[in-house]
C-alpha cells in the first residue's frame, strides 16, 4: 500500500478491532444484557462498550475526523474523513452464538466508502482493505471472482424480514434466477463476496454503518457495490444494497432486482 494515509489509518483500526475484540471475548464470559431499540433490533451492553470505547480512541487520535456509529449518533459528516462503525453487526447472530457477526470499522473520504475492516471475533478472521487498491483476508491478498452468468452465481442475503413485500418479491425473482440462495450471513456473507466465495449480495433495510466497511473490501478486491438503482452509497444512505464480484453480474442482478427499469 503506497497511500501513507491509508496505511496509518489502517493501522489504527487495526487497533481498534484488536480492542473491540477483546471487549467481545470479555462479555462471551457472562450472560448478554439484551435491549430492543425502537427499530425492534437488539442491542447488547457490549455492542455499546464496543463503540464506545472506539469513539473515545479516534476522537483523541484524530479530532479533526467525523464519527458514524450506530449506537451513539454522528457529527462532522461534512469532514474530509468519517469513521463509521459498527459495534457488532449481526447482534442477534451474537446472541445466539452463530458465528457470523462482526466488527465493522469503516473510513469514508468525501462523503464515500473508502476504507474498511471486518473483524470476526468468534472464528478470528479478519479482512481489510481500500477502495480500488486492494483487499487482505487475515493478511493475504483477496480478489472476487469473476462471473457472468446469473445461472451459476450464489446469491446470499440476510433475514426476510428485513425487507418489505416489494423487496422481498425482487430478491425472490432473483432467488429463482441464480444457482443458489444463502440467507442469514450477516457481514461474514460479503467477507465471502470479497474473498471469492459467493457472487452476489443482496439486501433491503440497512444504514450507511452496516455496509461502509464491506464496501471498501469489496471494491477493494474487484467488487462492484451500489443501491438497487445503480447509485453510489453515501452517509446519507439508507435502505437497498447490491453487491456482486463483477461489473458484468452486477449488472445482471439489478436487471433482475429492476425488471421495469
Amino acid at each position: 500500500m503506497t497511500d501513507p494515509i491509508a496505511s496509518e489509518l489502517l493501522s489504527f483500526a487495526q487497533q481498534l478491532a484488536d480492542e473491540g475484540r477483546a471487549i467481545v471475548s470479555e462479555a462471551l464470559r457472562t450472560a448478554h444484557k439484551i435491549d430492543i431499540k425502537a427499530d425492534q433490533s437488539f442491542v447488547t451492553a457490549t455492542d455499546r462498550a464496543i463503540e464506545k470505547r472506539l469513539r473515545e480512541r479516534i476522537e483523541v487520535a484524530y479530532p479533526d475526523h467525523g464519527i458514524l456509529g450506530e449506537e451513539f449518533g454522528s457529527h462532522g459528516l461534512d469532514r474530509e474523513f468519517v469513521w463509521v462503525i459498527d459495534p457488532i453487526d449481526g447482534t442477534a447472530a451474537f446472541i445466539a452464538g452463530i458465528p457470523v457477526y462482526g466488527i465493522l470499522i469503516g473510513v469514508a473520504r468525501a462523503g464515500r466508502p473508502w476504507l474498511g475492516l471486518m473483524d470476526l471475533p468468534a472464528t478470528g478472521e479478519r479482512l481489510s482493505g481500500i477502495s480500488g487498491a486492494g483487499a487482505e483476508h487475515n493478511g493475504r491478498p483477496i480478489r472476487c471472482r469473476p462471473r457472468n452468468s446469473l445461472e451459476q452465481a450464489f446469491l446470499t442475503s440476510s433475514n426476510p424480514r428485513f425487507l418489505t413485500e416489494t423487496e422481498r418479491s425482487a430478491v425472490d425473482r432473483l432467488d429463482r434466477t441464480v444457482a443458489f440462495t444463502q440467507y442469514g450471513g450477516s457481514c461474514y456473507a460479503y467477507g465471502c463476496l470479497a474473498r471469492g466465495n459467493t457472487d452476489i449480495a443482496v439486501d433491503g433495510g440497512l444504514d450507511a454503518f452496516d455496509v461502509f466497511a464491506p464496501i471498501a473490501i469489496i471494491e477493494g478486491a474487484g467488487g462492484v457495490v451500489s443501491d438497487w438503482s445503480g447509485k453510489a452509497i453515501d452517509l446519507s444512505w439508507k435502505g437497498q444494497i447490491a453487491a456482486a464480484g463483477d461489473r458484468t453480474l452486477h449488472g445482471l442482478a439489478l436487471a433482475q432486482l429492476n425488471p421495469s427499469s
